[in-house]
């Protein structure tokens, strides 16, 4: 029963594939808002102590709006590697879904509260100050997810 299912899961994902491609790669570009705030904002302040980027108003609701396709950016993309591995093993896939996942620690854990708190030390934190580093550390590694997923996207679209 439960292959079955599967099956046919697997099936409509393989023929709407591109489809599939285009929408993760659509909501994980969004991702590259946040990054830029976060590196103009956020990291560059804390390294050379200026802001190379303080959003007002609509630049601040547009980096909200980034912020929330991030699950369902999560979500496709994870699709994507997982039946990558249904076709051929590969440890990219595997790294990929690693580094993917690895964001769900940031986003309901490590949040950026506590990164731009961390670094201006206006709170006392339970979390040590290094923790706020590794958060960085952990957006960052959607890059490679980002490039890999709109290089198969426009791949994808060339052979159709």
């Amino acid at each position: 029963m439960h292959d079955k299912i599967w099956n046919k899961i697997l099936a409509w994902y393989k023929k709407h594939y591109t489809l599939n491609l285009g929408i993760a790669s659509f909501l994980f570009v969004w991702q590259l808002v946040h990054l830029y705030w976060l590196t103009t904002h956020v990291v560059f302040y804390r390294l050379f102590g200026v802001d190379l980027f303080s959003p007002k108003d609509i630049t601040q609701a547009f980096i909200i709006i980034a912020d929330y396709t991030e699950i369902p950016a999560l979500l496709s993309t994870s699709l994507i590697y997982i039946y990558g591995l249904t076709k051929k093993f590969s440890w990219k896939n595997i790294w990929f879904i690693i580094f993917i996942n690895s964001q769900w620690l940031h986003l309901f854990w490590i949040t950026d509260e506590f990164i731009i708190q961390q670094f201006a030390n206006t709170s006392v934190s339970i979390l040590p100050f290094w923790l706020a580093w590794v958060a960085i550390f952990i957006d960052y590694l959607e890059l490679p997810v980002i490039y890999d997923t709109l290089k198969k996207f426009f791949g994808s679209l060339r052979r159709k």
